[in-house]
């Protein structure tokens, strides 16, 4: 599939380097055997379009046995984007969900109103050594849909939508771009796409949304005449024509972006709100651990531990 015309990529230097609005260098955490790199929310910067968390995690190498294990924990008013490169994680949710996610499928978790996961390498990867790779963002939701029922949806590769030509592959994740739309639920405008680019191929970001955001994930890419290496993000002012060249090495980069929210959102632990009433009650309520009984539940096949309320 060839891009659609009216998308032809120009010259890099079209624009000038000042169409960037935020540079963000992400901040590394070390969660004990493995390094996570945050992106967002950063300090001059709390969303990209309604995207408002954006984590590399890994790259990882767990020995025979080890692996990741992230307890049950709540989530409210966002969705919740995983998607790896390497590796494995077995997803298992209070919908009833057991999914084991894999390189090049997306795995889309919508919280509404209340909902609680566990993320873990899985048995068979334990069984040798093993590796971890990917990246995991949030979606707040908009105001009328953050006391929605919670959805889970899972999409293998094969149903997600490629375009290739002249040395660029995109795979789409979330929304639309390029002509093309993903077949996730969303509730707002967005995009979110993986893209691979060979040694000096030139790309053009989708130019019909707000907001536009660059990731590097490997190799470098130049705008104007100034190169980004991987682990950088870049925002960029709306209405601009982009394009980027790839480096000597290629690159791989995380495009997202979409139509910026009604307002901004408070952020707490795992919780983002359009109001700090909503946070609280979901404090309450996860701190009061009554199952099944309000807000939360635990996944039917991991019940056994949670994550307590932070302090």
């Amino acid at each position: 599939m060839s891009w659609n015309p009216a998308l032809t990529p120009g010259c890099p230097d079209e624009i000038g380097v000042d169409a960037i609005e935020t540079l963000i260098i992400p901040r590394a955490r070390d969660l004990g055997g493995f390094e996570v790199r945050r992106a967002l929310p950063a300090p001059k910067r709390q969303m990209v379009g309604p995207f408002i968390f954006f984590d590399q995690v890994g790259p990882a190498e767990f020995l025979t046995g080890s692996g990741i294990d992230v307890r049950p924990h709540p989530h409210i008013g966002l969705g919740t984007v995983t998607y790896l490169y390497d590796g494995d994680l077995h997803h298992r949710d209070s919908l009833g969900t057991d999914q084991v996610i894999r390189p090049g499928a997306l795995n889309w978790m919508v919280a509404g109103r209340g909902v609680t996961h566990s993320e873990r390498t899985s048995v068979a990867s334990r069984e040798q050594a093993s590796n971890l790779f990917g990246i995991q963002t949030w979606v707040a939701l908009p105001e009328g849909q953050e006391e929605m029922v919670p959805i889970f949806e899972h999409h293998g590769q094969d149903r997600l939508p490629v375009i290739e030509d002249d040395g660029v592959r995109v795979q789409l994740l979330l929304g639309d771009a390029y002509g093309e739309r993903a077949p996730a639920t969303l509730y707002s405008e967005a995009f979110y796409a993986d893209v691979q680019l060979a040694p000096g191929a030139l790309f053009p970001l989708p130019d019909n949304h707000e907001d536009r955001g660059i990731y590097v994930i490997d190799g470098a890419i130049t705008i104007a005449g100034q190169q980004f290496d991987r682990a950088q993000m870049m925002v960029f002012r709306p209405g601009d024509r982009i394009t980027v060249a790839a480096g000597e090495q290629g690159a791989r980069l995380m495009i997202l972006g979409g139509a910026t929210l009604g307002g901004p959102r408070y952020i707490w632990w795992n919780f983002v709100a359009s109001s700090k009433e909503r946070i609280e009650e979901a404090k309450r309520q996860w701190q009061a651990e009554q199952w099944g009984a309000g807000l939360f539940d635990l996944p039917p096949t991991d019940r056994d531990e949670h994550v307590p309320l932070p302090g």
